[in-house]
């Protein structure tokens, strides 16, 4: 009975949180996908991202055919950069991201240290989950009522 409240604790932190990166993803100024990332360890927020330009860039995220200009960056980027900035540590630490991430995204988290993400949106490929999985990341998929 413990676990059972236990992981439905965990469900449902895990849901807010999803909830708070779509809600943050509303952040990016890109036009064709807007992506949001926590970074959440002992329940508290330490770090968040969107993606988007680098700073000083102008706010622009395609191209005048539509593309995502080259050097965009991804939410889960944004986030452990952020992160690395500050004084807190990533290591154990969960993301929780809008979309599953790329594989450059997921080299990302494993030197961060992150041991776990909840995306609710597939991507394309899915050769970051599985460079993921292959490093022992736990990875949840999960469907929320927005």
């Amino acid at each position: 009975m413990n676990n059972e409240i236990t992981s439905e604790k965990q469900r449902l932190l895990d849901e807010r949180y999803l909830r708070m990166a779509i809600i943050w993803a509303e952040n990016s100024y890109c036009i064709r996908r807007k992506v949001g990332a926590l970074i959440v360890k002992d329940n508290m927020i330490i770090s968040d991202g969107y993606n988007g330009t680098p700073s000083g860039f102008e706010n622009v995220c395609e191209d005048e055919n539509g593309m995502t200009k080259p050097y965009v960056l991804h939410a889960e980027a944004n986030a452990i950069t952020k992160v690395a900035r500050s004084n807190n540590s990533s290591e154990g630490a969960t993301l929780y991201i809008t979309d599953a991430p790329c594989i450059e995204c997921a080299k990302l988290i494993i030197q961060a240290g992150i041991r776990r993400i909840v995306y609710t949106k597939s991507y394309r490929l899915d050769d970051g989950l599985k460079l993921l999985e292959r490093a022992g990341i736990e990875c949840v998929k999960l469907q929320i009522n927005q």
